[in-house]
């Protein structure tokens, strides 16, 4: 995306997934981008932009006295590194935008939640719990926990309280495309593309709702450029795609001969299959399930949020997937698993 503006922005990350998809699109753009990370992936991308090394959990002193247009906040977790971040550069930075999720909300979200709804609250005991596991050195999932929600909003309400009027909040769903480490799109886009029969969970007309990380980070810059402020709900589609189509679309993409065998959901339960990391995007029906799956993204469709073509999303992440080779995915159930539990399903 080209801009008659160029802007300076600061980049808490910038070298992994929805970061590193934000600083290409902001180079495309001719805009002047800072990097502020810790050299420990990526260090080798973008040599056109300033790098800056330093621990976001750490003290920042080599940011201070700097100013940026705007600073995009892709990786922080807890409330006391936010609130840090964000009161150094207050100063600093005309805009703040930093990157939560709609995991924000309570467990049970309900169907078509806004930006409005109730947030999820931790108590004082289960946020020093957090900060518990992560003074004894967990990182990522296991220094979170179940807390992940809380902290995400804990983590918002320090931007607004910094920054008043002056932050953008966008609060994705699940984030997919080339680059996605967790796995959780990228296995059924590989899984299809091996061919056979595929175990396929529940219903085929159960909606899911996902964003390309590349569409996500375009309009992230077009709002940073209008100097945009709020809190904007960003995935999509706007009426959940089945499940169904999203694998037929796999299966278009790779031309393959796969073909789904829809196993049953209490069928899943009874053989112990794990929701959303074994069985990625299935996750028991019920209303908060369905709620997380079918969020409201009015505001941001006001706000040009727009999305390219699954088929599109599944082609590039097949094509990036197969430059990986074999390598074992983070996410989705092992073949030798997948195999047992279709023979138990025929067998049933």
């Amino acid at each position: 995306m080209e801009s008659d503006t160029e802007m300076k922005l600061l980049i808490m990350g910038g070298t992994r997934f929805l970061g590193r998809q934000f600083v290409e699109a902001a180079l495309r753009g001719g805009h002047e981008v800072t990097l502020f990370h810790r050299g420990q992936t990526g260090a080798d991308l973008f040599p056109k932009a300033e790098h800056i090394l330093g621990d976001r959990n750490g003290p920042m002193d080599t940011l201070r006295g700097r100013r940026w247009d705007a600073v995009v906040d892709t990786s922080a977790y807890f409330p006391d590194s936010l609130k840090a971040s964000a009161k150094l550069l207050a100063g600093s930075v005309e805009r703040y935008v930093f990157v939560s999720s709609i995991s924000v909300y309570p467990e049970a979200p309900t169907i078509g939640m806004t930006e409005d709804s109730p947030l999820a609250q931790l108590t004082a005991e289960q946020l020093e719990q957090v900060y518990e596991r992560r003074r004894q050195g967990a990182t990522g999932a296991a220094a979170l926990g179940e807390a992940y929600g809380g902290l995400k909003a804990l983590c918002e309400a320090e931007v607004e309280a910094a920054l008043p009027g002056r932050a953008l909040i966008v609060r994705p769903g699940l984030i997919v495309g080339p680059h996605d480490s967790t796995d959780r799109f990228t296995y059924w886009v590989r899984r299809v593309a091996r061919g056979g029969e595929v175990l396929a969970p529940a219903d085929p007309q159960r909606g899911q709702q996902f964003i390309d990380a590349r569409d996500l980070a375009e309009w992230m810059l077009r709002m940073t450029l209008e100097k945009r402020a709020g809190i904007y709900q960003a995935t999509g589609p706007k009426n959940p795609l089945p499940m169904g189509a999203f694998l037929e679309a796999c299966r278009e993409a790779s031309g393959s001969d796969a073909h789904f065998t829809w196993v049953k959901e209490d069928f899943l339960l009874e053989q112990k299959v794990g929701p959303w990391v074994e069985m990625p995007l299935w996750m028991p029906d019920g209303p908060g399930e369905r709620g997380f799956m079918a969020m409201d993204c009015s505001r941001a469709l006001g706000a040009g949020l727009s999305y390219r073509p699954v088929l599109d999303i599944v082609r590039d992440t097949l094509d990036w997937d197969r430059t990986r080779g074999d390598s074992p995915m983070a996410a989705g159930l092992k073949m030798e698993r997948e195999q047992q539990l279709l023979a138990a399903w025929h067998a049933r």
